[in-house]
Order: C-alpha cells, then sequence, then structure tokens
C-alpha cells in the first residue's frame, strides 16, 4: 500500500493515496447521483402535483363552463323568446307605421298635387306676367332705339336737351321770372334767360352739347383713340365755351356770368372727373357747365331769391297797412275809454238816485210813525202815504 507508483514533482505518489482518492472520486460521484435523483424525484413529485392541481383546475373550469353553457343556453332560450317577442311587436310596430306613412305619403302626395297644381296656376300666372314684361321691355328697347336715333341727331338731341332744361326751369320759377328763346340785341337768342329781380341783366343759360366726342372718348378702345377722342373733346367743348361768351356776354345787357347744360349726370361725371383743366378752362371763360341736379339746386336759389324780393317789394304796402292798422286800433282805443267813462257817469248817478231814495223812504217812515187826531173830512180812514222810491224800484225790478 505504501508502494510508491510516480513521483508528482518532489513528492512520491503511493497505491494507497491512490485508492483514496479513487474513494473519495466515487463518493462525491455517488452523493452527485443521489443529490439528482433526489431532485429528478422531487421534480417529479412537483409535477405530478402540478398536472394533479393543473387536471383538478382543468375540472373545475370544465364543470365551470358546462355550468356556464347550461346559463347561457337558458339565456339564450330566454332571450330567443323575448326576442321573439320583440321581433312579433316590432313586426306589428313597422306594420302600423308603415300603415301610418302611407297614410301620411297619400296626403303628402294630395297635397303636394294640389300644390303643385297651385303652383302651376301661379306659374302661369307669373308666366303671363312676363310676356306682358317682356312685351314691354320690347317697346322700351323700341323706344331705347327712338332715343338713340334722337341723341345720334344734332337737332333732335339738342331739342331733347332743351326739353329737359325748360321742364327744370318752368318748374322751378314764375312765369315772369324767365322767357326761352329770348332775342338780344346782337340778334342772338339764347335757349333760356332767366330775370333776377331787382336787376335787369338776365342770365343766360345754354342747352347745347357736344355728345359726339364724349362718345368717342368713351367707345375708345386703345389709347392712340383715347388721346385722340380726348383732344376732339376738348377742343369741341372749348369751342362751344367760347361761342357762348362770344354770344351772350353783352355788357349791361346780360349777367358776367352763363350756364352751359350738360343733359346727363353721367356726362357730367365723365367731364368733371377726367377734364379738370377743361373745368377750370370754362370757368375762366365765367361759362360753369351744369348737370340736372346742378341746374336744379341753382333754379331753387334763384327761387330764393325771387321769392326775397317779392317779399320785399311788398313791404311798402305791408308797412302801410299796419299803419292804418294801428290808427284803427287806437281809434278803438278812444271809443272804448269814451264807452268806459259814460259807463262809470251812469254808474254814479245811479248810485245818487239810491241814495235819494233810501233818504225819502227814512222820512217816509218817521212821517207813518207820527199820531195825528181823526178829522171829519178823513172820514175816519187813514190818510195813504206814498211808498218810497226805492221800494217802488225794487217792486219795478
Amino acid at each position: 500500500m505504501s508502494d510508491v507508483l510516480f513521483m508528482l514533482g518532489t513528492r512520491p505518489v503511493t497505491v494507497a493515496e491512490i485508492l483514496l482518492a479513487i474513494g473519495a472520486l466515487a463518493l462525491v460521484l455517488l452523493l452527485a447521483l443521489a443529490i439528482g435523483l433526489w431532485r429528478s424525484g422531487r421534480t417529479r413529485a412537483l409535477e405530478a402535483d402540478e398536472q394533479t392541481m393543473r387536471a383538478d383546475e382543468l375540472e373545475t373550469r370544465i364543470s365551470e363552463l358546462v355550468r356556464s353553457q347550461t346559463e347561457m343556453t337558458g339565456r339564450i332560450q330566454s332571450f330567443a323568446e323575448v326576442l321573439g317577442g320583440r321581433q312579433a311587436e316590432l313586426a306589428r310596430t313597422v306594420t302600423e307605421r308603415l300603415d301610418s306613412v302611407s297614410h301620411r305619403l297619400g296626403e303628402g302626395m294630395t297635397n303636394a298635387t294640389r300644390a303643385t297644381t297651385e303652383s302651376l296656376g301661379q306659374l302661369h300666372e307669373r308666366l303671363a306676367v312676363v310676356d306682358a314684361a317682356q312685351s314691354r321691355l320690347a317697346e322700351l328697347s323700341s323706344h331705347l332705339v327712338t332715343l338713340k336715333d334722337v341723341l345720334a341727331n344734332k337737332q333732335s338731341r339738342g331739342a331733347f336737351g332743351q326739353g329737359r332744361m325748360e321742364a327744370i326751369v318752368a318748374d322751378g320759377l314764375p312765369k315772369d321770372a324767365f322767357a326761352f328763346q329770348h332775342t338780344l340785341s346782337n340778334g342772338k337768342r339764347p335757349d333760356c334767360v332767366v330775370f333776377l329781380p331787382g336787376d335787369q341783366r338776365p342770365l343766360v343759360i345754354d342747352a347745347k352739347f357736344p355728345l359726339e366726342s364724349i362718345t368717342a372718348f368713351r367707345e375708345a378702345k386703345s389709347d392712340a383713340e383715347l388721346r385722340v377722342s380726348a383732344q376732339r373733346l376738348r377742343q369741341d367743348i372749348s369751342k362751344h365755351v367760347a361761342d357762348i361768351a362770344e354770344r351772350y356776354f353783352l355788357p349791361g345787357e346780360t349777367q358776367d356770368i352763363a350756364l352751359m347744360f350738360v343733359p346727363s349726370e353721367s356726362l357730367y361725371a365723365e367731364i368733371h372727373e377726367n377734364f379738370d383743366d377743361l373745368m377750370q378752362k370754362a370757368f375762366r371763360a365765367r361759362v360753369m357747365l351744369v348737370s340736372p341736379s346742378l341746374l336744379m339746386l341753382s333754379i331753387q336759389v334763384l327761387q330764393v331769391i325771387v321769392k326775397d324780393a317779392r317779399m320785399y317789394e311788398q313791404t311798402e304796402i305791408i308797412r302801410s297797412e299796419v299803419g292804418k292798422l294801428m290808427h284803427d286800433i287806437g281809434r278803438l282805443r278812444d271809443r272804448a275809454f269814451n264807452l268806459q267813462k259814460h259807463f262809470g257817469q251812469a254808474s254814479e248817478d245811479i248810485e245818487q238816485v239810491l241814495i235819494s231814495a233810501d233818504k225819502l223812504s227814512k222820512r217816509g217812515a218817521r212821517i207813518e210813525a207820527l199820531e195825528f187826531e181823526e178829522g171829519p173830512a178823513a172820514g175816519g180812514k187813514r190818510p195813504e202815504i206814498p211808498a218810497p222810491l226805492g221800494l217802488k224800484l225794487g217792486a219795478a225790478e
């Protein structure tokens, strides 16, 4: 046992040590094997327990599932019964609703048919109105064509502008305050003159207007046409302004200002907006361009001036009448004062009469109180005493 088998470095290794090491190793292996068997047995036992528990749990769950399935089956049956009842009730309700909807639909269709019939009747009436309006539009179109022809002709256009001007003037002023086609000393006849109060010089109004140039200016499509038409418009209006100043400005006979009537508000606005230099030139020439609204305003101002002048002319007559009225009022006051004096004198005389009557009444009472002997001439009768004057007056009253 103590024999040395080999040398491990400097230390000898014997058989006993080897056997001891082999035994220790075998013991360790046995322990490891025993521990492994114990652990595997324990694991198997745990697995068996777990399987048993799982089986029990599975059986419990299966029983619960079966019970739940049974309950679900009962519930499904009850739900099916309820659903059947609800379905029957729903079918009945749907049938009733369908009947009601059918009835309402029938009534709605009837009402819609009646409303459609009424609407068609109204539509026919409106179509008749539209036809009448269309005929009127056709008539208006013919009138517009006629108006266009009138405006295209110089003489007709002049008559149209003069007609508008005459209507405005005649509507705002009295007849003796204006005159149409009045002849001046130079033989010229302006379209209208207005006589201002307190001044023998009339105000001249000219109703002619060059329409071709403003029409060309409006219808210009290119810049070149616009410049040409603008230059033509300036020349035409400047010439017309110069003609008015030359023909109608007569010193001592006419006013030193004249009005040139533009028969359209749009034309006046076009000139005022795009040709301010032309307006300034006419102003310096003492020729005022006026639109229909401005002419109306001027006529209203002149109407107020004429009214004030006429009132001033009647002032002397009014003052004379007021003086006569004051004289009559003074005479009436004197007569009333005299009447008051007469009434005062009569009242004083009546008071004096009443005082005398009271005195007579008192004296009569004293006389009546005296005792006289009865005389033979009296015949035993008491002489009568006349009643006092105041008593007679009272009895008479």
